[in-house]
């Protein structure tokens, strides 16, 4: 245990002997949890819509209305045809064209029906669905309203009853996108810092030579690698200490679960990242071999975390691959107590995971470590 003291008090020196490091460590993921979540909002607004009314009725003019009211799109004026409309979906001045018939008003009273065209700009596909889909809620709106107005005016036996449905957003109540990304990315920022610095621990004193004069002295094998893990550890808790106060200031969300399980979590987190670090270290044989190696897995781990995308949603391969690394689990768990409120209980499946992956990838990391001089 002394040379364990001694290998930590080296180690601490030589990081806070560094202000590059401590910048890096401290400094950037601060910074970048400010402004990442703001510019990856996904809410799509301000959607532009040509509008061609051929029909300049009454009722055209009100579902024209609706469409600007809605607070989702931006009327773009199109001019008098669809042939006039097109150019701007072609040029990118509008995301959709909506037009209107002639005879549109006359059609609906008479008739009790009329089709309207829409056509999407589908090279933005999550903004063309979300664009239509909320067209689609104002028409539908548009047209209830119109068919109470026509049983009004023409007396009509009233409709049948429909089913009226009520529905609330538990967690997330206004459907806030921050709520959603904030705390996922704090986990990716912990990730890559933790991850690139500790996988350029051990190669690091591979270059500089002194990987010799630590292997003739009688340092075993776990003492060295707990060595190199532990300072990095009290950083990364720190600088998640930072995120969490990041989160609560700019964004204001504040945990709704115990703090207390949230570090528990992190703590057994660092220690599997770390050592996957240290692994990566191990097995390289200079800083940029280590910086490849590090990056191709941390762009797999931030791609198939379910940051972006729901793990749900993706192929069965790429779910089974996606639980196989550690970020996966420890975003899921930082929404469930962020967001819900979820203890211990609720996340022990997934806390078992991370202290398997924990033991395999530290454990793999000592024996994969040789004391060679």
């Amino acid at each position: 245990m002394r040379v364990l003291r001694y290998i930590l008090q080296k180690e601490f020196l030589q990081i806070f002997r560094d202000k590059s490091i401590l910048a890096m460590m401290f400094v950037m993921p601060t910074i970048q949890l400010i402004i990442i979540p703001l510019a990856m909002n996904f809410d799509v607004k301000d959607i532009n819509i040509a509008i061609v009314d051929n029909d300049h009725s009454s009722l055209s003019q009100k579902l024209v209305t609706k469409v600007g009211a809605s607070g989702y799109f931006r009327y773009i004026n199109a001019g008098t045809s669809y042939q006039k409309a097109l150019p701007y979906i072609e040029n990118g001045a509008a995301d959709m064209i909506m037009e209107i018939p002639a005879g549109f008003e006359r059609n609906l009273v008479r008739e009790g029906i009329q089709k309207i065209a829409i056509s999407v700009d589908g090279i933005n596909g999550t903004k063309a669905a979300l664009g239509a889909g909320y067209l689609n809620s104002v028409i539908a709106d548009f047209n209830k309203n119109l068919q109470l107005n026509i049983i009004a005016i023409t007396k009509q036996p009233a409709a049948q009853p429909v089913i009226d449905i009520t529905f609330s957003n538990w967690y997330n109540p206004l459907s806030e996108y921050k709520y959603y990304i904030v705390p996922g990315v704090l986990v990716l920022l912990l990730t890559l810092i933790g991850g690139f610095i500790s996988a350029l621990n051990i190669v690091k004193e591979k270059e500089a030579g002194t990987i010799e004069q630590i292997n003739v002295t009688p340092v075993k094998k776990w003492e060295f690698i707990a060595g190199k893990m532990v300072p990095f550890w009290v950083i990364g808790m720190i600088v998640f200490t930072l995120g969490l106060i990041v989160t609560w200031a700019v964004y204001g969300i504040f945990p709704e679960g115990s703090f207390g399980v949230l570090y528990l979590f992190a703590a057994v987190y660092l220690v599997a990242l770390l050592g996957f670090g240290l692994l990566i270290s191990t097995y390289s044989a200079n800083q940029l071999q280590a910086m490849f190696i590090a990056f191709f897995f941390m762009m797999i781990f931030m791609l198939m975390s379910g940051l972006f995308t729901s793990v749900e949603s993706m192929p069965a391969w790429a779910g089974a691959i996606a639980h196989l690394t550690p970020i996966t689990h420890f975003i899921k768990v930082v929404r469930m107590i962020v967001l819900k409120g979820s203890d211990l209980g609720d996340i022990k499946t997934e806390f078992f995971y991370m202290i398997l992956f924990a033991v395999v990838l530290n454990g793999w990391a000592i024996w994969n470590y040789k004391k060679t001089t």
